[in-house]
């Protein structure tokens, strides 16, 4: 579909239904908010005129209830900005209602990226059986997990799913009597989830989405390939799932919880099964095969509803198997597709639905490790040489008992290790097979893992999990081909690797790299240490599978994400594609049965596109390297005297909204490492909240900082035209650009001029503004566009009309900062009105910057 053409569509389908279906607000019987969609444009139109002028958030509202209102209380202002919270908060559930239930008119099927035409160009360029070579041992997986960036509950979500519906059909009756329910639906709880809670939610998505998109885009595949596409390799499209396994992410997750979610999973999908097979039942009628058909449903509800094991997983597909032959044989293969329909997504599911991963920090290993030490064998663990703790991580058995330990990292840990035994029997091998350890940056952050399910009474043999090193910090991908080097020769753990089929997995962390890098050296960096990983892993005949931990934004390795696949190459191992989808990016991004069916394709082409399509794009050549390399040391420079500027912290600490983020009951876990009442420090924070805040006050740093600095170097050097080279060859250093230029497309700094004038923070405030500004000003340079975002015209004004929409939220949101920063004695009130001014901002974005 042309730009023009696209850009139509959208403004049929996105533009004008909003402004339709928008009108019904103001004929809604909510309460007190009868008002509120006739006030609202004022409030729009002051903040849109008056920010640019470098007006201040108190006197932008001040001006509004002034001119517009008769109240002059300041409690009753405050009602009545809160109820413009509410209001604004539904009107970007129904943008977001509208623009998914448009998705598939503006995605068609024959798009780049898509299966249809990633196969129309393998037919025309004679590629087809490579691509039905490498289908034979190729996966994507998608794991979820649960950061709080979302905070739809599941009453929500049920709207937002029957919203859509009625979008689609456009039901005006049913809009009306759904935004009624959405105005009568509490959108925020009072109390925070639970780890167990926010398992539940993204299950949700499971048995709602996934069960039916990916079972439909597996025969999709061998529609296009072949039956035996699927039949070879059932596993081609996997799921995995962080929350209540996820102990780094969540403190607050213990052993029960993760035993509570295996089950939990275990059981959606049999669920799953059966109500699948109630509608097979319909039509699978035959004699013999209906008997067999319901045996199994009744073993089915059995593992339901009583948790008896009355049927493993490989007797499920047996039976499966001979009533396929019945049919083929005896019944003419009358409906034989639906039957391997159901085959194919038992295999592909299960018993476990997703693979739930264990992960949990490096330094608390260490701290358990000392423990175990000084209790079993009597050592300081620090006093004792390398090669004495390689002895004793490797080569020492036990079966230690929790209740001998003090410390409840401890404890758990312990319970938690033993139990995975009897997880893996009841969900399968696959439900759960993998630890990840965070913050990894030497070979004892691996070996301390294998040496606690030796101590937990496994023996070598018995230890079915994949130890994952997760390198996240500038010096642990630094120094990451040596640890997996040394790890790949210590003989024990190589016999253990060799159990595994000679894989090892290894997880890089683009949100903590940006964080602590910058935008350009973390991408970097993370593309260079995947080639020298690749490298080592080859030369010690490991195979290697990167698993990415990208977040939502392009700051934490979000955006167009397919593309940085489509982008590497041979040098980068391309077993599987792995990655974290999160918070509300689960809902934008693969929210629904169309959604995630077009971006689980986008993502099987791009690792089928590596491999099989080798086009120069691809390839980053030698003098590109050295482009990159320069690029990279000069935007680190720039953003590492930012992040040693005083004013840094500081300036997140009392302008931003970084300390309301644990006040938003959208997530269980707190938003910093550290203990409560510690100072706040840099290291501490937490990936999400840090970007999250930059995207709350429209700056966006960690997006694009250092970058348009960099490349106005080469351009003072005379040396521009290299840099558009690198833009137009290098698919690379494109993806790159386009990502940062969405997040200066989400960029409003007109919202904080007035911190211009701010006597502590005018001079930081400066820097920041005018690295934006250069930013920008060499992007357009070096890609010849007019506009940020111009060869994306949809995304782009869907990111327009977003920001239009949650304007005077933004304004909102200031005005209770200020009153904050200057002092008040209503401080909880406005406390309150920024924390609730977070939930439309963050639904808004979609992914946060």
């Amino acid at each position: 579909m042309k730009q023009p053409q696209q850009t139509e569509k959208f403004r049929q389908l996105v533009q004008n239904k909003y402004q339709i279906y928008n009108s019904l607000f103001m004929s809604l019987p909510y309460d007190k908010m009868s008002n509120i969609g006739m006030l609202l444009p004022f409030l729009y139109e002051e903040s849109r005129i008056k920010f640019p002028e470098g007006k201040t958030p108190i006197e932008i509202i001040d001006a509004f209830f002034e001119d517009h209102t008769k109240i002059t209380d300041e409690d009753k202002k405050a009602d009545l900005l809160f109820r413009i919270i509410q209001y604004i908060e539904r009107q970007v559930v129904l943008f977001d209602s509208i623009e998914d239930a448009a998705f598939s008119s503006l995605h068609e099927t024959t798009e780049a990226g898509t299966l249809t035409q990633f196969h129309q160009v393998a037919e025309e360029r004679e590629k087809l059986e490579g691509v039905a070579e490498k289908l034979k041992d190729f996966a994507v997986k998608v794991v979820f997990t649960a950061h709080p960036t979302q905070f739809y509950s599941n009453n929500v979500q049920r709207i937002l799913y029957d919203l859509r519906s009625a979008i689609k059909s456009d039901s005006v009756t049913n809009i009306d009597l759904l935004l009624q329910q959405l105005g009568l639906t509490p959108f925020v709880s009072h109390t925070k989830p639970t780890p167990y809670d926010e398992a539940l939610s993204i299950i949700y998505y499971l048995r709602y989405v996934y069960y039916d998109t990916l079972g439909e885009l597996a025969q999709k595949v061998k529609s296009l390939y072949g039956n035996e596409t699927i039949e070879k390799n059932p596993h081609l499209i996997q799921l995995g799932f962080w929350p209540g396994g996820d102990r780094d992410g969540n403190p607050y997750v213990t052993a029960e919880t993760t035993k509570r979610v295996a089950g939990e999973l275990r059981i959606s999908i049999l669920k799953s099964y059966y109500n699948h097979l109630k509608k097979l039942r319909k039509k699978l009628t035959f004699r013999g095969v209906s008997e067999r058909m319901t045996s199994i449903s009744e073993k089915l509800y059995e593992m339901i509803f009583h948790g008896k094991v009355s049927m493993s997983h490989e007797e499920l597909i047996a039976e499966l198997l001979l009533i396929k032959e019945d049919i083929q044989n005896k019944y003419n293969g009358l409906y034989l597709n639906y039957i391997n329909d159901y085959i194919d997504r038992v295999r592909m599911f299960g018993y476990h639905f997703a693979s739930l991963d264990i992960r949990q920090d490096s330094s608390k290993h260490d701290l358990i490790i000392r423990e175990i030490f000084q209790k079993e064998f009597g050592l300081n663990y620090d006093e004792i040489s390398d090669e004495a703790r390689i002895e004793f991580l490797t080569e020492k058995s036990l079966n230690i008992d929790e209740n001998d330990y003090e410390t409840d990292v401890s404890i758990d840990t312990i319970k938690n290790v033993k139990q995975l035994r009897e997880l893996q029997r009841r969900n399968g091998e696959r439900g759960i097979h993998r630890y990840i350890i965070s913050n990894s940056e030497s070979i004892f952050d691996v070996l301390i893992v294998y040496a606690l399910f030796k101590y937990c009474g496994y023996q070598d043999d018995e230890i079915n999990f994949d130890i994952i090193p997760l390198f996240e910090t500038i010096n642990g991908l630094n120094g990451s081909e040596e640890t997996m080097n040394t790890l790949y020769n210590l003989p024990v753990y190589r016999k253990h690797l060799e159990r595994r089929n000679s894989e090892q997995g290894i997880m890089l962390g683009f949100s903590d790299g940006t964080k602590d890098g910058g935008y350009v050296k973390a991408n970097w960096e993370i593309y260079q240490t995947k080639e020298r990983l690749t490298a080592v892993s080859d030369q010690n005949e490991m195979k290697v599978v990167f698993f990415d931990g990208r977040g939502g934004p392009p700051a934490r390795g979000g955006g167009k994400t397919h593309q940085f696949y489509a982008a590497q190459g041979k040098t980068i191992a391309n077993h599987r594609i792995e990655l974290t989808i999160q918070g509300q990016t689960i809902t934008s991004v693969f929210g629904t049965k169309d959604q995630a069916k077009f971006n689980f394709e986008q993502l099987i082409s791009a690792g089928l596109k590596n491999s099989v399509f080798m086009d120069s794009k691809m390839e980053i050549k030698e003098h590109e390297r050295q482009l990159l390399d320069d690029l990279a040391l000069l935007s680190y420079k720039k953003y590492a005297d930012l992040k040693s500027h005083p004013q840094f912290v500081p300036y997140l600490e009392n302008m931003s909204t970084l300390k309301f983020y644990g006040k938003t009951n959208i997530g269980s876990r707190p938003t910093k490492r550290g203990g409560p009442n510690d100072a706040l420090v840099f290291e501490d924070l937490r990936a999400i909240p840090f970007v999250g805040s930059w995207s709350q006050l429209k700056q966006n740093v960690p997006g694009y900082y250092g970058f348009g600095t960099a490349i106005k170097t080469f351009v003072d050097q005379g040396r521009k035209q290299e840099i558009i080279d690198l833009f137009n060859h290098s698919d690379f250093f494109k993806t790159l650009v386009q990502n940062s230029m969405m997040s200066m497309t989400k960029t409003y700094f007109p919202l904080t001029f007035y911190m211009e004038e701010n006597p502590q923070y005018s001079e930081f405030w400066t820097l920041l503004y005018d690295e934006f500004l250069l930013s920008k000003q060499m992007m357009l340079e070096i890609t010849g566009y007019d506009i940020l975002m111009q060869d994306e015209p949809i995304s782009r004004l869907s990111v327009e009309m977003r920001e239009k929409i949650v304007l005077p939220l933004l304004a909102i949101q200031q005005y209770a900062l200020q009153k904050l920063q200057e002092g008040t004695d209503k401080e909880e009130m406005y406390s309150a009105m920024v924390t609730r001014s977070l939930f439309g901002n963050i639904n808004a974005s979609r992914n946060s910057a």
